[in-house]
């Protein structure tokens, strides 16, 4: 379904692809600096079209990202352009990639040049840096896993490409109203993106509802034919990505949805302004915003339409360039790799059939086996709510060829369950792709599951309990199927960039090896009790706290303390990961603190941040209990200089990277059993943050690389939480077992911080007493417990600093390159060089 675009859509995204190329070319003078100062005049210039003395800093940024994105793409095409003999393409409907800036002139080797010439023309790189627009382009710990992995693979020389959409409007942008979470769009796109290049020539069509016919076109043979009632075009936007020291360039290619005719022009000049541009419209929707709501049923439907329309360009668009690179569509398996990122793409498995046996003609098994020889999934969750389904009815009005090739998929499936004995209903019930408990339901996992070639994890405990449960039936029928690869993150965005004064003292004390190679870290545990270093370390880390404290004051008005204790948890606001929990054992250490006042108490700011999604009512409460929490102990004299609260408004990359570097300890505290993996976790470990956390996703890990005596663990495993739950009155023996958190919970129920509303908080701890589905109550005491040794630790510096280095030098297994190394070589077959 390869769509040729008109010649005057054509025109108009060629105008906008050259408009970056129009300066004219400048010889160069040997001095880099001096090179790169009139690359960014120029651009500057004939690009943006300002003047210095008129440029605004969002100006400057613009200049200066167009001038490095020449050099990205002079090292691309000085690069070896032979034919990779396979590509890996990560779909992904998020990618958090964030600033872009500080990666490219890092991985380019290019800061002090940069930060040289703008200084040159009076301009200061940090206000250029500034100026950027968060790339708000995922929810969290998904996307960013998805740009930290972009960016391995281009620094490892992995020739890939991913894949996703380019949402006008990313993540929402929160506020805070009196505590309560407001949302407003994103703007990241506002004036333009000067990273990417449009590619009119990827253009696909992209077709929704309709009917299928079909036609015998031999005997026996009979072949469907899908007629879509509706077609949107997908047009390729490409951000390219470069790797460390600019030795290799991938790139990220994010589909726009446009509509086929802009405006019904019949329909306009008839009067009907408003209706003529309806369809434009209702194609545009397709990537207006990320995530919208699915709470109503046109949510619903708009979701899985974006998620069809991403994964059928993309298949659509490496297909192609498969049949022009090898001739022979069935050879794709072993030219390419395709890695669904969780089960937003997993309708590739039937899209992915439907092209091989109708675009190309090949036969069911042929089809069958290219499919699952080619795809390959990555589940991020245990969560039922999380693991996708769609009603069947959505389905067969949206993508009708689609769930017909799912029927019989499941029925060739179900079939051979019958072959191998298994014909008991039950057994057939758990492993079909349809689930008819509560109406017709399509599982993307068990699709995505059956379609791939592997299926992996993200911590050893996560593959271990898919094994076990949500994949424990199909895991029997294809024990080699399922495989672990524990996420990693990038240590040059996430230690290099966010921390650069740490990776001076790094390179100082073990040489530059430890930038290209992460292990080379291991040799700071040798200056983990020299006492010069441990000085310096801590000046930097005063240095980064004291930044922070000027972040917080500014965005919230709350004066902290750089030497208390920095207590942080940033992440999506949702009950399992308990920031819940963190609040209530903060009011319970306001009573405390309040009932013996003259006692030597730790000093502790609380740093809270996060985004809940807009219909999640639960989690906006947790937020504004947060904030009333915050502005009574903010104001209560007699806990002065002993606790601070802080709830930090729009978490986003930048600020996580400004956060990370100034926090001590890092809160990890969700349900065990419930977190996949995380990656803050490793973010915050290899800055040196001590963590307080429960045996959850790569916390168990973290522990085992760290040393068990540099990391705070509390609360029930797995197991135990499986076990605690099947007790009937869990929640309520917890309580009655701790006058302290029945105190907390009562004063919280109370109204004591909602005075003007006083049962405003009931919800939440009505169903703590009643439900805990996530098991606070149980936890609570242990978590205590651990925060106040958490407490008397912070009182020997010395001892703090040696864990805080030695959690640095222990992390480097979480490389994200280590991640990727291993997909390359046990999922996609792809040789690292």
């Amino acid at each position: 379904m390869s769509h040729k675009p008109s010649s005057g859509h054509r025109r108009r995204q060629d105008a906008k692809a050259k408009e970056s190329w129009s300066a004219p070319a400048r010889a160069s003078t040997g001095d880099a600096v001096a090179d790169l100062r009139e690359a960014i005049l120029g651009k500057l210039a004939f690009v943006v079209g300002k003047t210095p003395a008129s440029a605004r800093e969002r100006d400057w940024f613009a200049a200066t990202a167009l001038a490095l994105r020449d050099r990205i793409v002079e090292a691309c095409m000085a690069g070896d352009q032979a034919i990779p003999n396979k590509r890996v393409y990560y779909l992904s409907l998020e990618f958090l990639i964030g600033r872009l800036l500080s990666d490219a002139m890092n991985n380019l080797g290019l800061v002090e040049t940069t930060r040289a010439a703008l200084r040159d023309l009076g301009v200061e790189l940090g206000t250029v840096e500034g100026a950027e627009p968060d790339a708000a382009l995922g929810n969290g710990g998904l996307g960013r896993l998805a740009a930290c992995f972009m960016e391995s693979m281009a620094s490892l020389s992995i020739p890939a490409i991913g894949y996703g959409i380019r949402y006008d409007h990313g993540l929402f942008r929160q506020s805070l109203d009196d505590g309560w979470q407001r949302e407003a769009p994103e703007t990241w796109l506002s004036e333009g993106n000067p990273w990417e290049f449009v590619r009119p020539e990827a253009t696909y069509a992209i077709g929704f509802g309709g009917s299928v016919t079909m036609s015998a076109v031999s005997e026996g043979v009979i072949r469907r034919h899908w007629q879509p009632a509706e077609t949107v075009l997908a047009v390729a936007h490409d951000v390219p990505v470069v790797g460390w020291r600019g030795r290799h360039v991938n790139t990220l290619r994010l589909w726009k949805a446009e509509a086929e005719a802009p405006i019904e022009l019949a329909q306009f000049n008839g009067g009907d302004h408003v209706g003529a541009v309806s369809g434009r419209a209702r194609a545009e929707a397709i990537s207006r915003v990320l995530y919208p709501s699915d709470s109503s049923t046109a949510g619903q439907e708009l979701r899985l339409r974006q998620e069809y329309f991403f994964t059928s360009a993309s298949l659509q668009d490496l297909i192609r360039r498969h049949v022009a690179e090898r001739g022979d569509v069935r050879s794709l398996h072993d030219h390419a790799a395709i890695q669904l990122n969780d089960t937003h793409p997993a309708i590739a498995v039937p899209e992915l059939m439907r092209l091989l046996l109708e675009e190309h003609q090949l036969t069911w098994e042929d089809a069958w086996h290219v499919t699952t020889n080619t795809l390959n999934y990555t589940n991020h969750t245990l969560l039922p709510e999380a693991l996708e389904t769609w009603p069947v009815e959505l389905m067969e009005r949206l993508l009708p060829r689609h769930m017909q090739i799912i029927y019989l998929i499941n029925w060739m499936h179900l079939e051979e369950q019958g072959k191998h004995g298994r014909h008991d209903a039950a057994h057939l019930a758990t492993v079909s792709l349809i689930d008819e408990s509560h109406g017709r339901r399509v599982r993307m996992g068990h699709l995505a599951f059956h379609g791939a070639r592997r299926v992996n994890g993200v911590s050893a405990l996560h593959t271990d309990l898919m094994r076990s449960t949500v994949f424990k039936d199909l895991h029997a029928l294809d024990p080699d199927k399922i495989v672990n690869k524990t996420n990693g993150i990038t240590f040059r965005r996430w230690l290099h960039n966010a921390n650069p004064e740490l990776t001076r003292l790094a390179v100082e004390a073990v040489g530059e090896r430890v930038l290209d190679e992460p292990e080379a870290l291991r040799g700071l545990e040798a200056f983990a009790e020299d006492t010069a270093f441990v000085k310096r370390y801590a000046a930097m880390r005063r240095a980064r706290k004291e930044a922070l404290a000027e972040i917080v004051a500014d965005r919230t008005g709350i004066d902290i303390d750089p030497s208390a204790l920095f207590d942080v948890q940033i992440k999506r606001i949702h009950e399992y990961k308990r920031q819940l929990l963190n609040v209530i054992e903060t009011v319970a250490l306001y009573q405390a603190i309040k009932a013996e006042p003259h006692k030597d108490w730790t000093p502790r700011v609380k740093i809270f941040g996060g985004k809940a999604a807009p219909s999640y009512a639960q989690a906006k409460l947790i937020i504004k209990l947060a904030c009333d929490v915050a502005k009574a102990v903010n104001d209560d004299p007699e806990v002065a200089g002993r606790l601070k609260v802080v709830f930090l408004p729009n978490y986003s990359v930048s600020l996580a990277e400004a956060i990370i570097p100034a926090a001590d300890l890092s809160e990890q505290i969700s349900t065990a059993g419930m977190e996949a993996s995380g990656t803050g976790n490793m973010k915050f470990a290899l800055n040196g943050a001590l963590t307080v956390g429960t045996l959850d996703g790569a916390n168990i890990e973290i522990r085992e690389h760290v040393g068990p005596e540099n990391i705070f663990i509390f609360g029930l495993d797995a197991a135990g939480v499986q076990a605690r739950m099947a007790e009937p009155s869990f929640a309520r023996d917890a309580i009655l077992a701790s006058p302290r958190l029945a105190a907390a919970l009562d004063m919280i129920a109370s109204g004591r911080f909602s005075p003007e509303e006083p049962n405003r908080f009931r919800p939440l701890t009505d169903d703590l007493r009643h439900r805990d589905q996530y098991l606070l109550t149980v936890d609570f005491e242990d978590y205590w417990r651990a925060q106040r040794e958490i407490d008397a630790a912070w009182t020997h510096p010395a001892a703090w600093w040696r864990r805080a280095i030695l959690n640095t030098a222990r992390m480097a297994w979480f490389s994200s390159d280590r991640s990727m190394r291993e997909y390359a070589q046990e999922i996609w077959r792809v040789r690292v060089a």
